[in-house]
């Protein structure tokens, strides 16, 4: 397996693969305004306990069973429960995670393509004249409005995936510190505006009844663990083309810790643009097509700025997808390996686009555009997003966390996670994943599927 098709040549470039998943609109748009929502420091300070836990044991539990079995979904699954002398078990229970993968790569290319509109509107300057509402409503209310740039973004990250590992590290060392680098030059022009401060102080001060409040602490454990993609699939195949001389813990930390970089650098640019422009800081995920372009249009030099914005959102978009379409591919050719890599792409990607053209109209609930978007009321996407973030992916997470730490055998798993690091972990960290990250990953299935909430 691990040959210079499949594996990644450093940790680094294993790390930013996995930054790149684990980046996008959970950060962009879904971070910011949770933070905005459940009050600013308090919801902070939560969200890193739940981070710091899931990358500590739940992500470094994902990639190690990835190395270990040297392939992605449906093959981590058949070996685990094989352990125990289960396979046939393990071969049925990893298709619902790997189907969430493909499921949510449906409706993921979907929003980035609404992204590319917005940011080819950005390029030639009409965005900066329009109507956000108007605008927002004018290809969102109207059916299949937005076919070219759905055919981009999935040729696009159809074109990143060729070569496996090496094409997708390429890629990232572009995307990712691009990312970064644009997110941080719109923070800082942020900084200068009239009331900016506010957003900081609220950003920073906590208030502290929140940590009493059963909702805030479900909010952000639920935003932590579909942040670090921990869905019992995609981050296994980044693991399989992990070199058995990485850390496998360390590696997961910095993901986490960058991850959380990428959040906090997204706040930075909303949180004090919506207190400067004394907009709603909870205003949910419209924000970003319908109050984020408003301000733009009134900022000096906007039109860059909105540019800038738009280029690293679609960058963290795709990163993502290549992930999603990545963990499918891979298990499909473990389970056909006489299939040809290009052929099972273009297969994917030709079911990526035909499913989710069909979902590229909504259905207004309400007269205002912006209010139908936060409430997530869309008429083909909506339902299909909910129906993925309510049962497959959470569900498929739970099977993951169950199979890595109650049927795969604890040696094994500890040998995995031992191999190539310079600290020793036994007890303590298995018994961390195994009584209070499964039971925790547990407790947010059975919320989401009881309350019906989408994370």
């Amino acid at each position: 397996m691990q040959n210079s098709h499949k594996s990644f040549t450093t940790r680094w470039a294993f790390i930013l693969a996995c930054v790149g998943s684990a980046v996008g609109m959970a950060n962009v748009w879904g971070f910011p305004y949770k933070l905005g929502a459940n009050g600013g420091g308090a919801f902070l300070i939560i969200y890193i306990f739940f981070i710091a836990l899931f990358s500590y044991v739940a992500l470094s539990a994902e990639y190690a069973i990835g190395r270990r079995a040297k392939t992605g979904t449906l093959g981590s699954y058949e070996y685990a429960w094989k352990s125990r002398n289960l396979g046939f078990i393990g071969k049925i229970v990893g298709w619902l995670p790997l189907a969430g993968s493909m499921c949510i790569a449906i409706g993921y290319a979907v929003i980035i393509a609404y992204v590319l509109k917005a940011l080819t509107q950005a390029i030639t300057g009409s965005l900066m004249s329009v109507d956000t509402n108007s605008w927002f409503a004018s290809f969102a209310f109207n059916e299949y409005s937005v076919i070219p740039y759905h055919f981009i973004v999935v040729a696009g990250t159809l074109l990143t995936l060729f070569f496996g590992a090496k094409s997708i590290e390429k890629t990232n060392k572009i995307m990712m510190p691009l990312f970064f680098i644009l997110f941080a030059i719109l923070a800082v022009r942020v900084a200068t505006l009239d009331g900016a401060s506010n957003g900081y102080k609220f950003m920073l001060s906590a208030d502290w009844s929140k940590l009493s409040d059963y909702n805030v602490w479900v909010t952000a454990m639920g935003q932590a663990f579909f942040s670090l993609s921990i869905a019992g699939s995609g981050m296994l195949v980044y693991g399989a083309y992990l070199s058995k001389k990485e850390n496998i813990v360390d590696s997961a930390k910095k993901t986490g810790f960058f991850d959380t970089i990428a959040a906090l650098v997204a706040a930075l640019v909303m949180i004090p643009a919506l207190f400067a422009y004394n907009m709603d800081q909870g205003a949910g995920p419209g924000l970003l097509f319908v109050t984020l372009p408003k301000i733009l249009q009134d900022m000096p030099g906007g039109q860059i700025f909105a540019i800038i914005l738009f280029t690293a959102v679609i960058f963290g978009g795709i990163t993502s997808l290549q992930n999603m379409f990545e963990a499918v591919a891979e298990s499909v050719l473990h389970k056909f390996p006489n299939l040809k890599r290009s052929a099972v792409l273009i297969a994917l990607c030709v079911i990526c686009f035909g499913v989710g053209v069909n979902m590229e109209t909504i259905a207004p609930s309400d007269t205002n555009p912006a209010t139908t978007f936060m409430q997530v009321h869309l008429h083909n996407w909506g339902p299909w997003m909910d129906l993925v973030s309510i049962y497959i992916i959470p569900i498929g997470a739970v099977l993951g966390a169950i199979s890595w730490f109650w049927v795969l055998k604890k040696e094994e798993l500890l040998d995995e996670i031992n191999t190539g690091s310079d600290k020793k972990y036994g007890n303590l960290w298995y018994n961390i994943g195994r009584f209070v990250y499964v039971p925790l990953a547990l407790i947010l299935c059975l919320i989401a599927l009881i309350n019906k909430v989408a994370f």
